[in-house]
């Protein structure tokens, strides 16, 4: 296995920073005090063309695998619009993939183009607020009368959704007893997001403020059959297909996140001078800067393994589910530290880093909790008894 780059990835990752450094910081400080989607980025990247990286070429995409994918959002995040900046872009990466691995080829030259070219803009209705991560026991209900479906329930953590067009959407056709397993009866939508039927509620948050999250109110949302994912009753093992992907693109921001606030520590921690020196000559500054380069090194690897794995068709939930686990942790140590090394400075806007902080748990939390992979591991690798 190679650890270095083709030229290819090298220009793509280079054509990628050019576009994500000319938004510098100062944009995005008055982003997150105005709690602004940042169209400006948005609309350059989908110019630049890379909205579509990892979709098919049929479609307009540039039919690249999931490395080039991570690739691309880690350098998104490597840039002044940490989190920001690459969760205002994320789900057209690859949001939509149960559209092209399930979608009919209609479906797919209906829905996809729209995305890549960043003229529509979808979100993710999955999470309840009865039900966490226990997707089984979701409870927005979609009842076909006809050629047309209506939904009803309630999402929770759809970021986006003020500025979405349509949102993917999984919703139950019939009850958890009906099928063998809970899972078994939930469907799944790419519905047009009708704001008379739709209320969207934005969550106040603790970071992250230009990209919002939201509560969605749903009330006999028309959605017609046409525009349903896969069969009825299998919206879940759609869903399925996506989860590994995004495991990956979520730890490769994680990585882009942390290494922006460790170049921001170091570069502080060369000019501050206190006693006459730089604090960057002691080693209490220097051994946790160090520990953080490395932590997120080894998370990286593991990133790149799934990565590969994935596009080569090969089995990776234990590796896409690790790289999300220790990307999170080794790039909130990072934000941490970089707040601690710049002191009181780390403390106000003007430099960035506490909202690097404020961003980056995110990674920890979403789109699955450290110990529900810690569970997951401790079953599908270890063969440990299920804890839940």
């Amino acid at each position: 296995m190679s650890f270095v780059l083709t030229q290819d990835q090298e220009e793509l990752v280079a054509a990628v920073g050019r576009i994500a450094d000319r938004f510098d910081g100062a944009y995005w400080r008055d982003k997150d005090a105005t709690a602004v989607f940042p169209h400006e980025f948005a609309s350059a990247m989908a110019e630049g063309g890379w909205l579509g990286i990892a979709m098919p070429e049929e479609v307009g995409g540039a039919g690249l695998g999931v490395t080039e994918a991570a690739l691309m959002m880690e350098r998104v995040a490597h840039s002044p619009g940490a989190m920001a900046a690459a969760s205002s872009i994320h789900i057209n990466i690859f949001g939509l993939h149960p559209v092209v691995v399930f979608g009919t080829p209609e479906q797919r030259q209906r829905f996809l183009p729209p995305l890549i070219a960043g003229e529509e803009r979808g979100c993710f209705g999955v999470t309840e607020p009865d039900s966490g991560l226990d997707t089984g026991r979701l409870k927005t209900r979609a009842e076909r009368d006809g050629d047309v479906y209506r939904i009803t329930g309630r999402k929770i953590w759809t970021s986006t959704a003020q500025e979405a067009d349509r949102v993917l959407i999984i919703a139950r056709t019939s009850p958890p007893e009906a099928g063998k397993k809970p899972t078994d009866g939930l469907t799944l939508f790419y519905a047009p997001l009708d704001r008379s039927k739709v209320e969207v509620r934005a969550i106040d948050k603790m970071g992250r403020h230009a990209v919002d999250s939201n509560m969605l109110f749903i009330d006999g949302l028309e959605v017609p059959v046409e525009d349903r994912i896969g069969e009825e009753g299998q919206g879940f093992r759609c869903l399925l297909h996506g989860l590994n992907p995004e495991r990956i693109l979520i730890a490769a921001e994680a990585i882009g996140v942390g290494r922006q606030a460790l170049e921001a520590a170091t570069a502080y921690a060369r000019e501050r001078e206190v006693f006459g020196r730089p604090i960057g000559q002691n080693q209490a500054i220097q051994h946790p800067l160090a520990e953080c380069w490395m932590a997120l090194e080894a998370a990286w690897l593991m990133v790149l393994k799934a990565a590969s794995l994935y596009d080569s068709g090969a089995p990776c939930g234990a590796e896409a589910n690790s790289a999300k686990y220790l990307a999170g942790e080794a790039a909130f140590r990072a934000c941490e530290r970089a707040v601690m090394t710049l002191g009181g400075m780390g403390y106000a806007a003007e430099y960035d880093v506490e909202r690097y902080f404020r961003e980056v748990l995110i990674t920890r939390i979403a789109p699955v909790s450290p110990e529900l992979i810690k569970c997951f591991i401790a079953e599908r690798v270890l063969g440990l008894p299920r804890s839940y």
